[in-house]
């Protein structure tokens, strides 16, 4: 892969769009085509940005399940700008980003390389 960095950039800035209701990158697709290894894979779901991603999904999930105590509040006064609707879409995409790693991580799973005909 070019460069654990730069997928983590990229990772960022998704991140930053998809909270402006812009959904840009399809993990999976993006993997694949820069033909990513098993080890790519796995040092994106191990980073801090694939844990951050946790993070705000499940920040995401407790906003929408709505609440009185303190903390409920906090993510209300956090996320309360965006709308159940939006929120809802924000953590499905981000949690579609997750995914989508860790399908690529258990498709490299090493093994036996397909002979190609001549």
């Amino acid at each position: 892969m070019r460069d654990t960095w730069e997928l983590l950039a990229i990772v960022e800035e998704t991140i930053d769009f998809a909270f402006q209701g812009k959904q840009l990158l399809n993990m999976y697709e993006y993997l694949k085509s820069i033909k990513a290894t098993k080890k790519d894979a796995t040092e994106f779901i191990e980073s801090s940005v694939a844990k951050e991603i946790q993070l705000l999904v499940m920040d995401l999930e407790a906003y929408l399940e709505g609440g009185n105590d303190d903390e409920h509040k906090q993510l209300r006064e956090g996320y309360g700008h965006l709308g159940k609707p939006e929120a809802r879409k924000i953590k499905d995409y981000l949690l579609s980003i997750l995914e989508d790693a860790w399908k690529y991580e258990q498709e490299k799973r090493p093994g036996r390389r397909r002979k190609t005909s001549k």
